[in-house]
């Protein structure tokens, strides 16, 4: 059974006759005639009397009112998809790590408004695992999350890679280790650290980064925002492993003081190629294949790829401050 068939028949119903449906459908009479034999064939049962004027059967009253439905629904769900392609899309909805959201996105946030201002942004500051998954969901339309490659590892993901940043270490303006002008890891294992809630990219990191170091670190708090990292560390002793852009507030903070991890007390441990790397996270944006081809989307995801050129010169402007 196809849409055409019951545009057919719900023709002939309408007009009273083959000739004049054929007209009403923009085809030919032997066309419609083929069409109500092949549904009469699928149903198995005559819809109409033959006869100077086409009068339902029993089988064709009861199915009129199902096939006015069908193609209802049917013309409904092709001006929807009319209107995606024609970017007529309601709302765009984007989730993005809190770095982001208050750093990164303002700018085009604002331009998207200027270029597609009929279309209503929805965005939401979520950890990075939880908007992957969220996007694999089909409740947001993309994420610019950290890099999580077990959850973008699809062919349906169209995944672009914007910049990658340096990991520091946030402490108050009065803690022992803001004597140093780099932390090394075994030092930095003396004090309890915060970390960000499960299902949040930088606990994984942070998590993974210590076992790769083979040192052991206590982990004294979960908080999920930033204003709590910072309000919680000046009180003490803690300290966080937090990324760049996250720390962009702090840096004018007097409260506050942020040094780099040096790696050299383990030199005897890691090859010299370990030790010159530095633990950064890769910061990307998500999205399916299919939702690139509707324009709406489409934009939104090229004004963040072009704004993504300049932020790795501009991240490592920021972090040589």
């Amino acid at each position: 059974m196809r849409i055409e068939q019951l545009q057919a028949f719900i023709a002939i119903t309408e007009t009273g006759n083959f000739g004049q449906a054929a007209k009403k459908c923009g085809v030919t009479q032997s066309t419609i005639s083929r069409q109500i034999q092949s549904l009469e064939q699928d149903l198995g049962l005559p819809l109409f009397h033959r006869s100077t004027q086409a009068k339902l059967t029993l089988g064709g009253e009861k199915l009129l009112p199902r096939a006015q439905r069908i193609c209802q629904e049917w013309n409904k769900a092709s001006r929807e998809c009319a209107d995606l392609i024609a970017g007529k899309q309601p709302e765009l909805c984007i989730a993005a790590i809190h770095s982001v959201c208050a750093h990164y996105l303002p700018p085009i946030l604002q331009q998207f408004c200027l270029d597609y201002p009929e279309v209503q942004l929805r965005v939401t500051a979520l950890g990075s695992d939880r908007a992957l998954k969220v996007l694999r969901d089909g409740l947001i339309d993309l994420a610019i999350v950290m890099n999580n490659r077990f959850l973008t590892a699809s062919t349906e993901i169209e995944l672009t890679v914007l910049y990658e940043e340096q990991v520091d270490i946030l402490m108050a303006a009065n803690h022992p280790l803001s004597k140093l002008t780099k932390i090394p890891p075994l030092e930095l294992v003396k004090y309890p650290q915060i970390v960000f809630k499960d299902g949040y990219g930088m606990q994984r990191l942070v998590q993974e980064w210590f076992k790769n170091q083979n040192v052991q670190f206590k982990t004294a708090m979960e908080l999920n925002t930033l204003d709590a990292f910072r309000g919680v560390i000046r009180q003490g002793e803690m300290v966080a492993l937090l990324p760049h852009k996250a720390l962009i507030d702090s840096y004018n903070d007097p409260t506050l003081a942020i040094r780099p991890i040096s790696q050299s007390e383990l030199a005897k441990e890691f090859t010299e190629q370990e030790l010159d790397s530095v633990l950064t996270r890769q910061v990307v944006m998500v999205t399916t294949r299919d939702r690139l081809m509707i324009p709406p989307i489409a934009h939104f995801y090229q004004l963040v790829k072009d704004l993504g050129k300049n932020s790795e010169l501009l991240t490592t402007e920021l972090i040589g401050q």
